[in-house]
């Protein structure tokens, strides 16, 4: 019994790295939550400073909660996927 050795059809495409425009969705979520936040830290501090209304520091709260809320849940769930993709049997 010969073992043939294994050719591409097709010759394989050089490395190409991770471009800052491919991963421009992700910087702009992680941009988006981190206004969210500086917002609600703003909000907290106006009103500790007697210049913002206690309803406004607590709504901007809300939301950044919220959102860190979803973008830790979506985080984990892609860890999971990918663990549950590397330990898939070939």
């Amino acid at each position: 019994m010969t073992v043939q050795p294994l050719i591409p059809d097709a010759p394989l495409a050089p490395y190409q790295p991770v471009s800052s425009q491919d991963a421009g969705g992700f910087v702009r979520a992680l941009d988006a939550l981190g206004a969210l936040l500086q917002g609600a830290q703003s909000a907290e501090d106006a009103f500790a400073a007697g210049a913002g209304s206690l309803q406004s520091a607590v709504y901007e709260r809300a939301r950044a909660d919220v959102a860190l809320a979803v973008a830790t849940s979506a985080a984990q769930r892609s860890a999971q996927t990918i663990t549950a993709i590397l330990n898939m049997q070939v």
